[in-house]
């Protein structure tokens, strides 16, 4: 328990809220001692306004963002109040603001976020309507709290400036842990393999995300300050960490087949599931140990693991008298090459974080041309212009957003509601362009403002003192601000704690407020809820085709890149890692989509089946292209011969006309199976040829040449094969398409 505490306080999502808590309970302190409760109050919501836009992020972009974010909520707040007056202005006006700041999600994450600090700022406004010069001192006010946040936000990062970066490595160096002990469940007798390999796929989802968010920061890093000593051991650490989780999907066993294989020699496969853990086992210390600000030590000893399998099988040879050759000893050689590999890259991150080791030394120039990872940070007009259109996701949630806040501010108006802006900024708090999201978003925040709502009323009834009911309402809040991001039923139960004990201790006799307050909240979510629904939904089945096109020209072009490095015997370029990294991206996109459809209503999950194997069978053609693409780097390989050629270009058209489909069903494939057909016939023949030569050869030389012929060989029929199953997936998908309009 109390380690769980510590790692709670140690975490990104309390530093968070603790920045938050100071920079808005500091000025309200302040002004009070001064009888000047108002203007620290004002100041305090600039702060909170300000606070969502600070997202991780190198020093430029976060001060710029951060001021940027300042001016736009005094703006708005400006805007608001100087319209308010005339109803014939304000409301062209305020659909238009709305509008706006709700389409610069277009410009991605910080977008995004600057977005829903403008229209938090917005929604206030209708809170404390002013006049005169009042709206400028009250804007003003705003601004100083937005730019006091940001002063706040600067001294944490000043401070640890790589507490963010430590915290975020540690967090992918333990869901990659995670990733290989599902592997190593994997290998259990009667294990439900679905349901790991379904865990698996949401890891690599969550591994996605971090994985962009950590490269951003580490590259920008180095591309802005240099390569320092720290910089080094993290871009080391990462590019350790994106190498094993790659390992890990390009090596696939085919677990049945194994157990068959070995039920009369079990010891095989429980001493590479014990291999297995311990390379897990390791990961999930290393992660540990950075959390804890530890040395770390480790307590396993994987040479020695490695070790035990060699002598496993060398025991398997000699006890069942089998040649080297036998189908059986190459599964466990295969077995062993993958766990030298992991064992060597999770040694080379281990060495990382040990105080004996130059990182200089081990990056060996895998950060060439590193700035070409990340995207670029410009925001053209011509994306806004480009997605106005009721094709655009965006667009369809900044009219339904617009809409659903104008109809909360009439029904404000026109019932016996006492806060109208409260429905405004639940609507806001609560709305997201995805159903599924906003669905469990609205249930969390009425579950968490009610049961928020009782637990307040209790405090309140039982304690009168005004110092403490403060003290409790500035706990509340840093705890609902710390488990929001990860927690939002939580988060909004302490939100909610919060608010009704700051209105006990400024208006003790007035609990209607309060009583109001949650039904506006019901009010707003409903809203949420049947707009969502009804007001231009943007179901997932309407964007997926875009993903799984994506997914498919990620693939091909990976495809492309290890043909060139197979063909020519050229180092790994640049171009081969930015194709692996889309690759992955793509295919983490496309299953994430289908994450988000499947908690749509049932009536809107259209061919769900189908979807769901062109998920599976790129995920697969992933996982066989960084098998080849693992083997070629790694081995030194014979030349490439036409066969190969020609299968690649098949498996290569293939996926053309599949993404030809996606856009026009009506496509005709342009090439023809019969030398295909011929190649892959001459591709089987050469495992028969090279057992011909065994005796032309010397033993090592047969069995380097015999391991890539294998490999190679049944990657290529496997890509073809699962090439064809996404070209007639894909027809049946469109086929189906076509048939419901």
């Amino acid at each position: 328990m109390i380690s769980k505490i510590q790692k709670f306080i140690s975490g990104t999502n309390f530093s968070n809220a603790l920045k938050v808590t100071i920079a808005a309970v500091f000025p309200v302190l302040l002004f009070s001692y001064f009888d000047h409760f108002q203007i620290g109050f004002t100041i305090a919501l600039g702060a909170f306004f300000t606070f969502p836009s600070d997202i991780p992020s190198n020093l430029k972009h976060k001060i710029n963002g951060l001021l940027v974010t300042s001016f736009i909520i005094a703006g708005v707040n400006l805007i608001i109040n100087l319209c308010y007056p005339y109803a014939w202005i304000f409301y062209p006006v305020l659909i238009t603001l709305i509008f706006c700041i709700s389409m610069i999600l277009v410009y991605g994450q910080r977008a995004t976020m600057v977005s829903f600090s403008a229209l938090l700022s917005l929604s206030l406004a209708f809170a404390h309507l002013n006049s005169g010069w009042e709206m400028l001192h009250y804007a003003g006010l705003l601004l100083a709290g937005g730019l006091f946040y940001t002063i706040i936000s600067l001294l944490f990062f000043f401070i640890k400036p790589n507490h963010y970066v430590e915290l975020q490595m540690a967090e992918c160096i333990r869901l990659t842990a995670k990733y290989l002990k599902l592997r190593g469940d994997l290998w259990e007798l009667n294990s439900n393999r679905k349901a790991i390999t379904k865990k698996q796929l949401h890891l690599q989802v969550e591994l996605n995300i971090l994985h962009e968010n950590i490269r951003e920061i580490l590259i920008t890093n180095r591309t802005k300050s240099g390569s320092s000593g720290q910089n080094r051991k993290f871009l080391l650490s990462f590019i350790s960490l994106v190498e094993i989780l790659e390992l890990a999907i390009a090596t696939s066993f085919d677990h049945n087949k194994l157990h068959q294989k070995f039920d009369s020699y079990p010891k095989a496969l429980e001493t590479y599931q014990n291999l297995a853990y311990s390379l897990a086992k390791s990961l999930k210390l290393l992660s540990q140990s950075i959390e804890k600000h530890e040395a770390y030590t480790s307590e396993h000893n994987l040479i020695e693991d490695l070790h035990n399998f060699e002598e496993t099988i060398t025991s398997y040879k000699k006890d069942l008298k089998t040649k080297s050759s036998s189908e059986e000893v190459l599964m466990l050689i295969t077995m062993l090459h993958y766990a030298e590999k992991q064992v060597e890259k999770i040694i080379t991150l281990e060495r990382a974080y040990t105080d004996n080791i130059n990182s200089k030394d081990l990056i060996k120039g895998r950060d060439k041309d590193i700035e070409k990872f990340i995207k670029p940070q410009y925001y053209p007009l011509s994306t806004f212009v480009e997605n106005l259109s009721f094709s655009s996701t965006v667009f369809r949630h900044s009219l339904r957003i617009t809409v659903t806040i104008l109809l909360g501010y009439m029904i404000g108006k026109v019932l016996p509601l006492e806060n109208v802006y409260w429905i405004i900024l639940t609507i806001v708090v609560i709305m997201k362009q995805g159903f599924g999201q906003t669905n469990e978003r609205t249930y969390h925040r009425i579950f968490g403002t009610l049961l928020g709502g009782v637990i307040a009323f209790g405090i309140l009834s039982v304690i009168h003192d005004s110092y403490v009911i403060s003290t409790l309402a500035i706990i509340a809040m840093l705890l609902g601000f710390s488990f929001n991001p990860s927690n939002y039923k939580i988060g909004a139960t302490f939100i909610t704690i919060y608010v009704v004990l700051i209105y006990g201790v400024l208006a003790p006799d007035n609990g209607n407020v309060i009583e109001y307050r949650i039904l506006d909240t019901i009010v707003g979510a409903s809203l949420c809820l049947l707009a969502n629904y009804f007001l231009w939904p943007s179901w997932e089945f309407l964007s997926l085709p875009a993903y799984i096109e994506s997914a498919i020209e990620a693939n091909r072009n990976y495809l492309r890149e290890i043909s060139i490095i197979y063909n020519k015997k050229t180092e790994v370029s640049t171009e081969y890692r930015l194709a692996r990294k889309q690759a992955f991206i793509e295919i983490g996109n496309l299953m994430a989509s289908f994450q988000r459809m499947l908690q749509e209503p049932k009536s809107k999950q259209n061919k769900l089946p189908q979807v769901y194997k062109l998920v599976v069978l790129n995920h697969s053609l992933l996982s066989s292209l960084a098998s080849l693409g693992t083997y070629i780097q790694s081995h030194k390989t014979t030349e490439a011969s036409k066969a190969f050629n020609v299968v690649v270009d098949k498996v290569l058209g293939n996926l053309e006309f599949a993404m030809n489909l996606l856009s026009n069903p009506d496509s005709t494939p342009t090439q023809s199976n019969e030398e295909l057909d011929q190649r892959l016939t001459e591709l089987k023949n050469i495992r028969s040829k090279e057992l011909k030569q065994i005796k032309l050869i010397d033993k090592e030389a047969y069995q380097i040449k015999m391991q890539e012929a294998q490999l190679v060989i049944e990657q290529l029929i496997w890509m073809t094969n699962l090439s064809e199953n996404i070209v007639k997936t894909t027809e049946l998908l469109m086929s189906e398409k076509k048939e419901s309009h």
